[in-house]
């Protein structure tokens, strides 16, 4: 199978019939064997009730039904899970994202030999204020972080080696760092495609201010975990010994001081007490870095790696 292409949704009966008629023209008209997983995120429309229609109509239209909302990230795992193109493209289903785009992204990864192709939606329709200026924020702290230079992480629209899907894990809302995920184990090259955004023609946005906030702080998760995942004591070891050394040094010098002027007020001096916090934080420090240290080699995965080839076996 050529293509498998991985379509998350909520809450999108309208747009649906239209998006897939798009899909199965543009693979017909180029000659692309492929599958249409679409994953229904607890819709509460007839998103369901349509993408059995389409299925029972298709035998190409697969469908996945989410008992509740989970969000994307997890619709995108157990699309990955199930796809079993070569290459594998995800989609929004509000038909901003264009289907045209499919035989050009199959074309970079084959010929190009990408792992990962990304969207660039270089030129918008989304507000300014409310999502494109905070986009560029996010997409310049983001390259910044990671060393990818993608300048929009947050396109649905992205094409995969099928090798590349079924070794990452996508979770929470890590959709937006699948670029950097895939970095971490070992898929460094990534391209990016200048694509079609379109108009919104059915719905409403189903992402407000809160995915921003929530980006950032999945961006330093990601970050965190990626260096220190396997080795917590390194970070947390490093910056509790330093703490704790800086508040030793400043006790000592204040009982020195203290111990060759007898009128010198040693509680009267807010550098004892900064001192004493600063050990007490480094001392936290140090011990969180045992306990992380002790979570990370008993856990079922301490010992998993990605095995790129193997001889003789």
């Amino acid at each position: 199978m050529n293509v498998s292409i991985v379509i998350p949704l909520f809450n999108e009966d309208e747009s649906l019939p239209d998006l897939c008629k798009w899909i199965t023209k543009v693979t017909t008209e180029n000659n692309i064997s492929y599958e249409v997983i679409l994953i229904d995120d607890g819709s509460t429309d007839n998103s369901w009730n349509v993408i059995t229609q389409i299925s029972s109509a298709d035998s190409n239209f697969k469908g996945i039904k989410f008992q509740r909302n989970y969000g994307k990230s997890a619709a995108l795992n157990e699309g990955f899970k199930a796809a079993q193109g070569d290459v594998i493209i995800t989609m929004d289903a509000d038909m901003q994202d264009s289907p045209d785009e499919i035989p050009s992204l199959i074309k970079m990864i084959h010929e190009g030999n990408f792992d990962i192709v990304s969207g660039w939606k270089k030129k918008r329709y989304d507000n300014t204020l409310t999502k494109n200026i905070p986009s560029k924020i996010f997409n310049a702290a983001a390259r910044m972080s990671s060393g990818i230079k993608l300048h929009d992480f947050n396109c649905g629209l992205k094409a995969y080696k099928n090798n590349v899907v079924k070794s990452i894990e996508v979770y929470g809302e890590m959709h937006r760092y699948i670029p950097v995920i895939a970095k971490w184990n070992g898929f460094k090259k990534i391209g990016e495609k200048v694509v079609e955004h379109r108009p919104r023609k059915f719905g409403v946005t189903k992402f407000g201010w809160e995915r921003f906030i929530n980006g950032f702080l999945d961006l330093a998760t990601i970050n965190f975990v990626s260096k220190f995942g396997k080795r917590p004591m390194h970070f947390f070891g490093l910056y509790g010994t330093l703490c704790f050394l800086i508040g030793l040094f400043m006790s000592i010098y204040l009982i020195i001081a203290k111990m060759l002027d007898s009128h010198f007020a040693l509680t009267n001096r807010p550098a004892f007490y900064i001192a004493l916090v600063i050990m007490i934080i480094g001392m936290q420090l140090f011990l969180t870095g045992f306990v992380a240290e002790l979570i990370s080699r008993n856990s079922a995965t301490r010992n998993e790696y990605l095995i790129a080839q193997k001889i003789g076996l």
